[in-house]
């Protein structure tokens, strides 16, 4: 990819990837949309979270069967299993949650999330503080995905996604449980600060990324059946003490494709500003679709700004505000967000803007798997502490030399467009040549 077209090619970036009722082709090596989505549950009764765990053993089974078959390798996508494990979850009666929220009393909102407004609660039983999502009634696609977000959260285990505690569904009512994130949404963070909330500085943002990104790639590539998240974006990503990120949302969430398939089919959904371009134009949902979005966080991270600017008119996508400033390397470092003061290493913050770089490629195929962003973001992390750095072994250090240039002449250096592609390249190394300290290094 050559940073000086690259802002050309971006400028179909612009997708409109509005939650609608959009089908697209299901044939030539996809999967239809009917093949992957949960049944809605039955309004009037309650959703039978034990047959949705069922049809998803089932589908994990043919998953499995389908691997062994065209001889795939699953040593590094997935754990060795037979089975897939799933978690059954706490049933609450409406009033349990009435009684928890204070009838859902306003100094208890906690915002709009997903398919519903979400309250803060405290169980007695146990004691416990929680966060209850209450389905918005009038919402087309809420009982949807209240039975998608029940059976995903079932399936996955990690320490980066949100916690599912229970579940109500009683007449009308459907609400869910999930573990308390005290320190609010990203976006909040970033867009809507409350008058407590101090900008997050750039060793924050790093363990956020890296955290995030950590999540994602357990659910493409560690998760059984694998899963496409379908809606990455700040507002997704809670916060808990020390700032530790959690994935949460995702009741838009698709089974990977099975077999030789490379995609699946689906009608568009997400959020305006995050969209991958070719999911947008032909409803062809794959991994490297979530990539996409991830490097759209990465740069909001970076930048302090909004994937999409609406007091703009027409609106402005954060990769077209970015663009002037991403032709040409050296002004990597403007692209930092102003809250910060300047208190970063700029090299932290170049490799930060080539990793969203690499991960909002055009070209779908040359975005990384997220295994090698979160090797990648552990080296950035590193970099703006200098006695981390110190204490890598010499695989790590020439990693470090092989770029050091960037810190000796910060802004003289002329660059052409072979030198940029080898810094591409170099990039992509980060991870092969960090990962022999990973064992060894703290997480973030």
């Amino acid at each position: 990819m050559h940073l000086g077209t690259w802002g050309l090619k971006m400028g179909g970036l612009s997708c409109l990837c509005f939650p609608g009722r959009r089908k697209v082709n299901p044939k030539d090596n996809g999967v239809s949309d009917e093949q992957h989505d949960c049944k809605p549950p039955d309004a009037a009764a309650t959703p039978t979270v034990q047959k949705v765990d069922t049809e998803l053993l089932d589908q994990s089974t043919e998953k499995s069967q389908t691997k062994q078959e065209s001889g795939t390798n699953q040593s590094q996508s997935s754990p060795s299993s037979d089975t897939t494990i799933v978690k059954k979850q706490r049933e609450f009666s409406y009033q349990e949650l009435v009684t928890a929220t204070n009838n859902f009393k306003i100094d208890r909102y906690l915002g709009e999330g997903g398919f519903g407004q979400v309250y803060k609660g405290n169980l007695k039983n146990p004691n416990q503080v929680v966060a209850v999502k209450k389905l918005n009634k009038d919402g087309l696609q809420g009982n949807k995905e209240f039975q998608v977000e029940i059976t995903m959260l079932s399936l996955v285990c990690h320490p980066n996604i949100v916690t599912l505690i229970g579940y109500c569904s009683e007449s009308d009512q459907h609400l869910l449980v999930y573990e308390f994130m005290s320190l609010g949404s990203l976006e909040q963070h970033l867009h809507e600060p409350r008058p407590h909330m101090k900008p997050l500085d750039w060793n924050t943002r790093m363990k956020i990324a890296v955290g995030t990104a950590k999540g994602l790639d357990y659910l493409h590539n560690h998760s059984e059946p694998r899963i496409i998240y379908r809606d990455m974006k700040s507002a997704n990503i809670l916060l808990g003490e020390g700032y530790h990120p959690k994935i949460s949302d995702l009741g838009l969430a698709k089974f990977g494709p099975l077999g030789d398939k490379s995609y699946v089919s689906t009608r568009v959904m997400g959020t305006m500003g995050y969209c991958a371009p070719e999911y947008g134009f032909t409803g062809h949902l794959t991994i490297k679709s979530d990539t996409y979005s991830f490097g759209v966080v990465l740069l909001e991270l970076v930048t302090g700004r909004q994937a999409l600017d609406n007091t703009k008119e027409g609106g402005q996508y954060l990769i077209e505000w970015a663009k002037p400033m991403l032709i040409d390397k050296r002004r990597y470092v403007k692209l930092a967000d102003p809250r910060m003061k300047g208190d970063f290493v700029q090299r932290s913050v170049k490799k930060a803007v080539e990793v969203a770089l690499m991960c909002m490629d055009n070209d779908q195929e040359k975005r990384p798997d997220m295994s090698e962003v979160v090797d990648a973001l552990d080296f950035v992390a590193s970099l703006s502490d200098p006695g981390m750095v110190e204490d890598q072994n010499r695989n790590h250090r020439l990693i470090v030399n092989l770029d050091s240039s960037d810190d000796e002449n910060d802004g003289l250096k002329e660059e052409d467009e072979d030198e940029r592609a080898k810094a591409i390249a170099e990039a992509k190394m980060w991870g092969k040549g960090y990962k022999h300290e990973a064992a060894n290094t703290t997480p973030l």
